[in-house]
């Protein structure tokens, strides 16, 4: 089980947008690049993200933020861009157990309380966490590698 590189890609697509969208006008071309990934995945995304009212998109001001980091959770995103069925779960069985076995007949039971909560703990965990957080700190990480790039650059003077 893996959730897809939609969700990741849909993050740094709307850290791109907080972070430069008051600057600048954010293309899917500049974002897309940013994420390295065809502007095709960036425009499928972003019709995704537009259809959640998290994002806008007008063709003279790019790609926009509709709402504050502080109020996109990361649970927002995850069902924009994730196609996780609410009647089956993000986790799937198998197809067709050998109901006759005792294994194959009960692992149902043993399981789908269990994958269910898993599947709950994780979705509230993306509830509490907001773009802002991430916005946070990925600057943090920036003004580090700034730092650090600022020390090499005085050593070599």
């Amino acid at each position: 089980m893996q959730i897809s590189g939609r969700f990741t890609t849909a993050m740094h697509l709307l850290c791109y947008v907080a972070m430069y969208s008051e600057e600048e006008c954010v293309t899917s071309d500049a974002a897309a690049q940013s994420a390295g990934v065809n502007p095709v995945v960036i425009r499928n995304l972003m019709r995704q993200l537009s259809r959640a009212s998290l994002i806008t998109v007008d063709r003279y001001d790019g790609i926009m933020l509709k709402k504050k980091p502080a109020k996109i959770t990361l649970y927002d995103v995850y069902l924009a861009v994730e196609s996780v069925d609410r009647n089956t779960g993000l986790f799937r069985f198998h197809g067709n157990p050998d109901l006759s076995c005792p294994v194959g007949g009960g692992i149902h039971a043993a399981l789908d309380k269990r994958l269910l909560a898993a599947q709950k703990a994780m979705e509230k965990e993306l509830k509490s966490q907001t773009l802002e957080d991430v916005m946070k700190d990925l600057r943090k990480s920036i003004r580090k590698a700034e730092k650090k790039a600022e020390k090499t650059l005085i050593g070599y003077n």
